[in-house]
């Protein structure tokens, strides 16, 4: 037996695993549940930090940097590396989504809810509201998205389903971000199609086929890649027919992506990741955000209109802290989001231009093509997002004092794979769909041009606007 089938076996052993354990792996979830509703929800009712507090003795700076200093940065980490492992093991909103979906009405899926648009709508829209109200950096902030996000997956489980996961399958603001992740990863749940046909007549093991539930509503017998599978174990050796499997990181972009691209993907790839979410992190650090904000607040000022400038909006509306010194105006919570829409349309929009003249010299514009060679920047979107959430990391550290001396260097080489690991991928796809070498070098200048845009945003965030 050679060392490859050893891997392979183990792999699969290793699904067979959760498939047994599964009562323990709805312990740890419930015990992730836990910590989830004390961390969300204790500091958000006890006295902000003083100057005095720090990580170790303070509760509500150990949440905040638990929430956005390592929970988040590496829930994305691991969709990369893993697949959906943490919906499927570790998530509370799917636990408690599908726990209430158990005892609910068990309503049909409304047509409304399977609208393709909502992975990139509740994307956009959660993360411009979290800059509105400083999600990353108040307690009640955060109660507010994630606890209400929470609240909204556990009303859709009472509504919709029985046992099933219907708000991660169709509404979760973050489902969208993490099927194009998992689509990197090195194994998957494979279906053998001849193996499910055979279980027809010959049964499971040679007994009757235990019927399975899968929470995510993937249709187990027709699922290709890990997109939409949650990695929790149940479907192992269904069947005799599903065994986790190895894989190359490029298999399910590169031979699955014609079948899998949408425009919703595309969008949500160039104008959410690459779009809204750069935008956010943009804001606090761009000179240009001050400037115009000082240049529109002279203006209304010379023409004696002040109610902008007002501060009376309420927290959960735009950041309100008088005792922190941090309060918006009507205006600055305007230009927040003028800003991140400004910013996703200027980079989405310069994206999906030169993505078109990468696709132009592949032959006749197909916008299918154009979508599956999208799906090349998945590696670098996905990178950026792990970067700008790690800024938060870092400036936590530094206010602890903690030496960062390694920061830039770290940052310089994720990218560099980033933009490497898109690079490989995108030149796959152009395989695809020409045979002339002339035609796909072509392309990739264009796709290269891409990737120099999306590099300048984080050059600009990282160095450009730090002189």
């Amino acid at each position: 037996m050679t060392s490859v089938s050893v891997r392979a076996g183990r792999l699969a052993g290793a699904g067979q695993w959760m498939q047994r354990h599964g009562s323990a792996i709805r312990g740890i979830q419930w015990v992730v549940v836990a910590v989830y509703a004390f961390l969300i929800l204790v500091p958000a009712f006890t006295p902000r930090p003083d100057d005095s507090a720090h990580l170790w003795n303070n509760l509500t700076l150990a949440a905040q940097f638990v929430f956005w200093g390592i929970w988040w940065p590496f829930v994305l980490l691991s969709m990369v590396l893993l697949g959906r492992v943490w919906c499927g093991v570790l998530c509370p909103e799917g636990t408690l989504a599908e726990f209430a979906s158990k005892y609910g009405r068990g309503l049909a899926i409304p047509r409304w809810m399977r609208w393709g648009g909502w992975p990139f709508v509740a994307f956009g829209l959660t993360t411009i509201y979290g800059q509105m109200v400083s999600v990353y950096q108040y307690p009640k902030a955060v109660l507010l998205v994630l606890g209400g996000s929470t609240l909204a997956a556990m009303i859709i489980g009472l509504l919709y389903g029985r046992e099933k996961r219907v708000w991660c399958k169709y509404l979760c603001p973050v489902n969208g971000v993490f099927s194009l992740l998992a689509r990197l990863a090195p194994f998957h749940y494979k279906v053998d199609e001849a193996a499910w046909r055979r279980s027809y007549k010959e049964g499971e093991h040679g007994h009757r086929v235990v019927p399975i539930n899968c929470a995510p509503l993937v249709p187990l017998r027709n699922m290709k890649g890990a997109a939409d599978c949650h990695m929790c174990g149940r479907c192992a050796g269904h069947r005799d027919a599903v065994a986790l499997t190895w894989r190359t990181p490029s298999t399910e972009v590169v031979e699955l992506g014609d079948k899998q691209a949408s425009a919703w993907d595309t969008a949500l790839i160039v104008y959410g990741l690459l779009g809204i979410a750069i935008g956010a992190f943009h804001w606090t650090a761009s000179t240009w955000f001050v400037e115009l904000k000082t240049l529109l607040a002279t203006w209304l000022i010379d023409r004696d209109i002040m109610w902008p400038l007002d501060t009376n909006a309420p927290w959960f509306l735009f950041t309100h802290y008088p005792d922190q010194n941090d309060v918006f105006s009507w205006l600055d919570g305007t230009m927040v989001i003028g800003y991140i829409l400004a910013t996703a349309a200027v980079y989405g929009t310069a994206l999906l231009a030169l993505l078109a003249g990468a696709t132009r010299m592949l032959g006749r514009f197909d916008a299918l093509r154009l979508h599956h060679l999208a799906q090349g920047l998945i590696p670098l979107a996905g990178a950026g997002v792990f970067l700008g959430l790690s800024a938060t990391t870092l400036s936590l550290l530094r206010a602890e004092h903690v030496p960062l001396w390694w920061a830039t260097d770290l940052r310089i080489a994720i990218l560099v794979v980033a933009n490497l690991w898109s690079a490989w991928l995108a030149w796959l796809v152009t395989r695809r769909y020409s045979v002339r070498l002339w035609s796909r070098s072509l392309a990739m200048v264009w796709f290269m041009a891409a990737l120099a845009v999306v590099d300048s945003a984080w050059w600009l965030m990282f160095w450009g606007w730090s002189r």
